[in-house]
């Protein structure tokens, strides 16, 4: 009797739930025919490129020499009686340095000027003959060969004053180089000997040394690689020198000096063990700021260039083989890679040797969401800062697609 009643009351169950069960089915089918959203084209930050002026400059190693050097050396011989000079300070060109005892040198320069006193005095009496002899030849109180005579001896005592002149001017020249003096200006070094020490002329080493310090000269390596390139470059007509442009010094502690070099001149030959050849700046050093053998980096102009196309470095990207590509939002709003050259940079940005054009939009920011032919939305930049005075450009190697 129960289980007749229990399949009636399922049945009761089924009739009231079946008109909800065939609801939720057909909500279900028209849900399965509804389109698909479609995803928004990722959005990407880009820059457009321009051309502009840049200066390109250039790093470079280099060693402090002085302009002037001079060894001070006796051009006698003597005992050192006085040291006329601080050791370190700066000396003026022909200042006294050294005292040389001088007793000998003084003896035989008045030696030389008493044999000029007695030779003038003997012209003097040759020439009282000589005059007086002529005034009798004119009525021939004498004969022709005494007059001769009397203008020979004459001629001879003139010549004997000649030679005694020389001779004291020869012990006084002497004499004065017992009193050593300074050859350039500049700042006097150590000095080799003391007093009471015996100096010698020719003698191999110098007393002491003098380096003339204001202005001073920066002498700067560069590779003769990159010296062809900038002809090349100059030549083309890309280029402009840069020869004429303001050098910037930075001391080993890695801080600009005060005052700006100008270039000297380069060297005529190529180092055949390092393939670089010198490089001489004159930078001005009123303080002294600057001293020889000091290591010092410069920050040379290697040329201009007026249309210069600069890319911000995160726009370009490398493969495993290093080569420079960078991707670029088209008129059509679609991404394209571009394969590109770059050399150097200059401050945070790439120079763009070729690949990339002035207008060209370069993405910068959002390059892990697009793809090469991907729709995108491109939201411009700020306008990058021009580059600081000075910024040091780093040279790179081509990297070619």
């Amino acid at each position: 009797m129960l289980q007749p009643k229990a399949e009636s009351m399922n049945r009761s169950i089924f009739r009231r739930a079946a008109p909800a069960l065939l609801l939720g089915a057909l909500l279900g089918g028209c849900g399965s025919t509804a389109p698909p959203e479609v995803a928004p084209s990722p959005a990407v930050t880009v820059v457009t490129l321009r051309t502009e002026p840049v200066n390109l400059t250039r790093e470079l190693p280099g060693r402090i020499s002085p302009s002037l050097i001079a060894e001070v050396r006796p051009q006698v011989g003597g005992i050192v009686k006085q040291r006329l000079f601080k050791e370190g300070t700066h000396v003026r060109a022909g200042e006294p340095l050294y005292r040389l005892d001088d007793a000998t040198y003084r003896a035989d320069a008045q030696s030389a000027s008493a044999a000029l006193a007695r030779a003038t005095a003997a012209l003097s009496s040759a020439r009282l003959t000589a005059n007086r002899i002529g005034e009798l030849a004119k009525i021939d109180a004498v004969s022709a060969q005494e007059n001769e005579n009397s203008i020979a001896t004459l001629r001879q005592a003139e010549a004997d004053v000649a030679v005694a002149r020389a001779a004291l001017d020869g012990s006084n020249v002497i004499l004065g180089h017992a009193l050593i003096g300074a050859p350039i200006s500049g700042r006097i070094g150590t000095s080799a000997v003391t007093q009471g020490a015996l100096v010698t002329a020719n003698q191999a080493d110098p007393l002491a040394t003098i380096q003339q310090l204001d202005p001073i000269y920066v002498d700067l390596t560069l590779a003769s690689s990159e010296l062809l390139h900038l002809r090349k470059e100059i030549q083309a007509g890309t280029l402009t020198s840069g020869r004429d442009l303001p050098v910037t010094i930075l001391l080993e502690d890695g801080t600009p000096y005060s005052q700006t070099g100008k270039f000297a001149f380069a060297d005529l030959s190529v180092d055949p063990a390092t393939g670089s050849f010198m490089v001489r700046v004159e930078v001005p050093n009123p303080g002294d700021l600057l001293l020889p053998g000091m290591y010092v980096r410069a920050v040379v102009s290697l040329g201009q260039r007026a249309d210069a196309v600069l890319v911000p470095q995160p726009g370009i990207s490398r493969n495993a083989k290093g080569e420079a590509s960078a991707l670029v939002v088209g008129a059509d709003g679609k991404v394209e890679q571009r394969d590109v050259l770059v050399e150097r940079t200059i401050g945070d940005r790439w120079l763009v040797e070729s690949g990339l054009l002035a207008g060209d939009r370069v993405i910068v920011e959002g390059l892990q969401r697009v793809r090469p032919g991907a729709s995108v939305q491109a939201t411009e930049s700020a306008p990058a800062p021009p580059p600081a005075a000075g910024a040091v450009d780093a040279a790179m190697p081509a990297a070619r697609p």
